[in-house]
């Protein structure tokens, strides 16, 4: 890799999980498989069989969905840390709002051990304590608000300039959805398969709980700088500002356009993205990346050049190294 390359880490969230997840990388490669085994040990469950066969559609309830990205994310990177000749070095990480705590791993802030425990738990108050739904608005976060302020609702997430996520109790939703119809009607608003209105008050009994455990895990200074969707700045090098950060996480917006346009600072010239999946055909494959699409339009917003790759498969990740190497 040319000294001249300046990689940035990023890692999806809730949403890109799916059946079979992990099952191509375990079969051809131990250290894969090790990461896989190492998570059930510590969790007490067979992740690997949820993930890979599912046997009793649990891979996408919450609990199981966030430890079995995070188990995904690490083993895509191990594979191509593996695969690589030089070990590629990032200059900054970045995780879309479960995806944070892969990256806090990356960067070793924390532990594989305790990012493991912490989104399990994490994911488990969500799902225990989740209430309302999500939908997906094509309007600036401004115009998001102003609308979703009218029927009780929050902003979610903002992933671009002209793509906002509202969260609220399902009555509400559904009239903002109504509303956004009757004002919009040659834009389309997408209602998003969650256990409830993540990263808004509705989230606030599972913050609470949350809490105490981000109080019980040990926080490193880390060798990587790691942006906070909370505040779209980096993570402080405390370890009280980043368990503040992650516990407001829950509740607060997940600024992922802000992430983005912060990067630019350090001069980043591309992008790997690592571990899950979208699209309906079932092979790992055929699976494309989760952030790729969000990742470019921001970046061509921003008229910001930035090469793009994805690690989230065998023949990705192969291809990714190869490319990489030959810079």
């Amino acid at each position: 890799m040319s000294e001249m390359n300046k990689l940035m880490y990023v890692f999806p969230g809730q949403g890109s999980q799916y059946q079979g997840i992990g099952y191509d990388l375990c079969q051809h490669f131990a250290v894969a498989r090790k990461v896989f085994d190492q998570a059930s040990n510590i969790l007490g469950y067979d992740l690997s069989k949820i993930a890979f066969h599912d046997p009793e559609d649990q891979i996408n309830l919450t609990r199981f969905t966030q430890p079995i990205l995070l188990t995904h994310q690490i083993a895509c990177l191990r594979v191509f840390q593996e695969l690589s000749d030089s070990p590629f070095v990032p200059v900054l990480t970045a995780g879309h709002s479960l995806g944070e705590y892969t990256a806090l791993v990356v960067a070793d802030v924390l532990s594989f051990e305790d990012g493991l425990k912490l989104v399990s738990r994490r994911g488990e108050l969500m799902g225990k304590y989740g209430e309302g739904s999500m939908l997906a608005m094509p309007l600036s976060r401004e115009a998001t608000e102003t609308l979703a302020e009218h029927h009780h609702c929050q902003v979610a997430t903002i992933n671009l300039p002209n793509q906002t996520v509202v969260g609220g109790k399902d009555s509400d939703i559904d009239q903002l959805e109504s509303a956004f119809k009757e004002l919009y009607p040659k834009k389309r608003a997408v209602k998003l398969n969650t256990e409830g209105a993540f990263h808004t008050d509705l989230m606030q009994t599972a913050a609470m709980e949350f809490n105490t455990t981000l109080e019980q895990t040990s926080f490193y200074s880390g060798n990587v700088p790691v942006l906070s969707n909370f505040t779209a700045k980096l993570h402080e090098n405390n370890a009280k500002a980043m368990r503040n950060s992650l516990f407001e996480q829950l509740t607060k917006p997940v600024d992922w356009l802000g992430c983005l346009e912060a990067s630019i600072s350090f001069e980043i010239d591309a992008i790997v993205e690592f571990g899950g999946g979208i699209g309906r055909e079932p092979e790992p494959a055929n699976k494309r990346p989760n952030l790729e699409s969000i990742i470019k339009k921001n970046y061509k917003a921003f008229n910001y050049h930035i090469s793009y790759y994805s690690a989230i498969n065998i023949n990705s990740i192969k291809e990714s190294v190869a490319s990489l190497s030959s810079n």
